[in-house]
Parts: C-alpha cells; sequence; structure tokens
C-alpha cells in the first residue's frame, strides 16, 4: 500500500517511513472514535477507500460477511481497516505505529505498546525492548518493559540495575508524558520469540501476570523465556 517509487518519484526516502500510497490506493488516517480524517501529525487508524485496486484480496473464501465485519465494519462511512495505527507529516511521508490492537488502556488513556516501545529504545543503552500491559486493579493496565542492552556489563556495578531503569522511565516520561511511564523495567540477554523472530508479547505478558504462557511449541530458545519470568520473581 505504501512504498517509495525509485525512478517515477524522487521524493528522498525519510527514516522509519514506508513512503507513500502506491497508485491506485486512497489512503487516509482517520480518527478512531469519530472516523474524520485527523490533522498532519497526528495518529489515527490508517484505512484506504474503496475501492481497492486489482490483486488486493475481495473476500475470506467462503465466508464473505467475515471478510465485511473484519475489514469493511469499522467506521460509519465504507471504508477498508488496516487495523495500524499510523501518522501522516506536513510533507506527506506516512509513519507506521503499530497494531490498533497492540493498544494498553491506562486509566483510560489508550496507548500503543509500540510508541512506548521506541521511546524505551531512544535511550543510548537499549538494543531492544519489549512493551506489554499488565492488569492493575486502579489503573486498568500499566506499561512493563523487557528491555536488551547493547552492553550488559553496564549493570554489574552495585546499583547500576536500579539507576538504568529509572533513566528509561524518565525517558519515556520526557516523550510520552507520565500517563505511558513504564510501571517497571526488567532487563535480560534476550527477548522470548519464535523461530522466524516473532516477539511471543502474549506469552510474556502471561508471565507477568501470573497466568501460563501457553503454546510454546515455536519459541526458539526456551532460555529466553525463563530469564523473563526470573527478572520479574527478583524485580
Amino acid at each position: 500500500m505504501l512504498s517509495y517509487l525509485p525512478g517515477v518519484d524522487l521524493k528522498p526516502n525519510r527514516f522509519g517511513s514506508p513512503g507513500f500510497p502506491v497508485y491506485g490506493y486512497d489512503i487516509r488516517v482517520i480518527d478512531e472514535g469519530t472516523g474524520e480524517e485527523v490533522p498532519r501529525g497526528e495518529k489515527g487508524v490508517l484505512v484506504v477507500e474503496p475501492p481497492l485496486p486489482p490483486g488486493c484480496l475481495s473476500t475470506v473464501w467462503g465466508d464473505d460477511k467475515r471478510f465485511v465485519q473484519s475489514y469493511f465494519s469499522s467506521f460509519k462511512e465504507l471504508l477498508y481497516t488496516s487495523s495500524d495505527w499510523a501518522v501522516r507529516d506536513e510533507d506527506g511521508y506516512f509513519f507506521i505505529l503499530g497494531r490498533t490492537d497492540d493498544v494498553i488502556n491506562v486509566a483510560g488513556h489508550r496507548l500503543g505498546t509500540r510508541e512506548i516501545e521506541e521511546a524505551i529504545q531512544s535511550h543510548a543503552a537499549v538494543a531492544e525492548v519489549a512493551v506489554i500491559g499488565v492488569a492493575d486493579k486502579v489503573k486498568g493496565q500499566v506499561p512493563v518493559g523487557f528491555c536488551r542492552l547493547k552492553d550488559p556489563a553496564q549493570l554489574d556495578a552495585a546499583g547500576a540495575t536500579e539507576r538504568m531503569e529509572k533513566e528509561i522511565i524518565a525517558k519515556v516520561q520526557e516523550l510520552l508524558g507520565a500517563v505511558a511511564k513504564p510501571h517497571a523495567v526488567h532487563f535480560v540477554s534476550a527477548l522470548p520469540k519464535t523461530r522466524s523472530g516473532k516477539l511471543l508479547r502474549r506469552s510474556i505478558q502471561a508471565l507477568a501476570e501470573g497466568r501460563d504462557p501457553g503454546d510454546l511449541s515455536t519459541l526458539d530458545d526456551p532460555n529466553s523465556l525463563e530469564e523473563v519470568r526470573r527478572a520479574i520473581e527478583h524485580h
């Protein structure tokens, strides 16, 4: 849907952006609640106004109703929803912020986990991060981060873990506000992933909430999930 078109459009690449709508796609960013197009620079849901160009999936095999309910029933207007959060900047570049279902509800505020992850990863020491929402009696959910540092030896000194955690929480508060700051930040040497490289967020969340992590048949490194468990227990 979004791409750069070298040889056709000479606009330069912009870091973090997949580019512009490919010919045939009428793409918008709209408000989740009102269905109205949001101003440039504001977050909304990425949608496509039909008709979709040739080559797009036109139904779910044997279940047209499910196709319409899944992709065309989110808004009053007939729009195909990508289920992605997005922003369009002043120059027309699109940025994908994450899936709309990767959202946590903190005291009534809907926060995208990817936005919090990007804020954490802006800290110079962080190599990789996963953020999940953990159930909380007061706020509904609170964000919790799991970080892999570029140099784990940074945590060897006395009190270094606590200092690093405070620095990362402060960085998120600075960039996104107090409502988005993590309730806790845990440090691990590896994040649990499938053999294809996909983060096992649901399993991490289950461990953080004291539940069974579920099916782990695709887990690449069993030690990574055990390390998450130990990090939670020792925090």
